[in-house]
């Protein structure tokens, strides 16, 4: 009976530390991750890129948001190699 019961606790510890780890990557790592996939998103979609107001290795470019033509401006990385 005590191996039932120290078997079930290590199952509860298990289940308590993937459920920990699951909250970290959802507040912590995920937003990044997406954040940095929707700026690439809109990077490889730019156009009118200059390097006025933009720091040394980036520029700044524009893109469209919707259909309707409204344009954001975005800071990419220079694409110059």
């Amino acid at each position: 009976m005590k191996d039932a019961t120290g078997e079930l606790s290590m199952t509860a510890i298990a289940v308590v530390a993937i459920a920990a780890i699951g909250v970290v990557f959802t507040q912590l790592v995920w937003p990044t991750i997406k954040k940095n996939i929707t700026r690439s998103a809109h990077c490889s979609e730019a156009y009118g890129c200059t390097t006025t107001g933009a720091t040394a290795g980036t520029v700044k470019c524009f893109y469209m948001t919707d259909d309707a033509g409204t344009t954001t401006d975005i800071i990419c990385p220079s694409q110059s190699a």
